[in-house]
């Protein structure tokens, strides 16, 4: 798999602003008018339009690049959906993450019925390139009846109390969401919340159980990794 940085042909600002700018945007809770204040405050003068088009440019190919630098996925699956607000419509966000927490897939959807359930589990299999030894959902029975069709192989666990990790990973999805005020349309969503859920995580290391000297070493190598996606370190080197 490709792992070059995305090309910048084109644009006349420096990747490093590119990228600290889409950083900015999917790891706190701003919006393009507020990262085009702190960027100017340091004296770099980009219109909120400009950071618009940068994160639905870059945001994906960042993330994807985030993704292919993490290792395989554990092989207990936690999955979990909850109602977001779109364009004042109730739907689903449909997550998976493994046992350390890491994000695998997402998707939003009208629905949480077995369609629903069967279509998510595809995409997972298909974004993971892998099948896991147990999946952990709670007791909706859209999971069981999707679960028999599509990994009959793969063990189900349905219980309420053993799904609170991926049940906590939608939590900086809903501070987001606050911020934002909703999502406009399910694209619009699907789309920042793919690129989010690859990039946010990658700056929020569990740090409760990290000592400060252990934290500012594991945020220096992933800061380091980042330049790495997206072409800063590269720049860096070249100057």
């Amino acid at each position: 798999m490709d792992s070059a940085p995305p090309s910048y042909k084109g644009h006349r600002y420096p990747v490093e602003i590119i990228a600290h700018c889409v950083w900015l945007y999917f790891r706190f809770p701003l919006s393009f008018r507020e990262v085009e204040e702190l960027m100017l405050e340091r004296g770099v003068a980009v219109s909120h339009e400009t950071v618009r088009r940068w994160c639905a440019k870059f945001g994906q190919a960042y993330a994807n690049g985030l993704r292919r630098r993490q290792p395989r996925p554990g092989d207990t699956w936690h999955l979990d959906e909850v109602f977001i607000k779109i364009n004042r419509e109730q739907k689903y966000l449909w997550r998976a993450v493994d046992a350390d927490g890491t994000v695998l897939d997402i998707l939003v959807q009208n629905r949480r019925d077995t369609a629903a359930a069967r279509r998510f589990f595809r995409k997972l299999l298909k974004q993971t390139c892998s099948v896991p030894r147990v999946i952990v959902t709670d007791k909706l029975r859209s999971y069981g009846a999707a679960h028999h069709q599509v990994m009959p192989s793969v063990e189900h666990r349905a219980h309420k109390g053993l799904n609170n990790r991926a049940e906590n990973s939608h939590q900086p999805t809903r501070q987001r969401e606050r911020a934002t005020k909703g999502f406009r349309s399910v694209g619009a969503a699907q789309r920042f919340l793919s690129a989010f859920s690859g990039i946010s995580p990658h700056s929020r290391p569990r740090r409760h159980l990290m000592t400060a000297p252990d934290h500012r070493a594991e945020m220096t190598i992933r800061f380091a990794i980042w330049d790495q996606v997206t072409g800063a370190a590269g720049q860096s080197a070249a100057a």
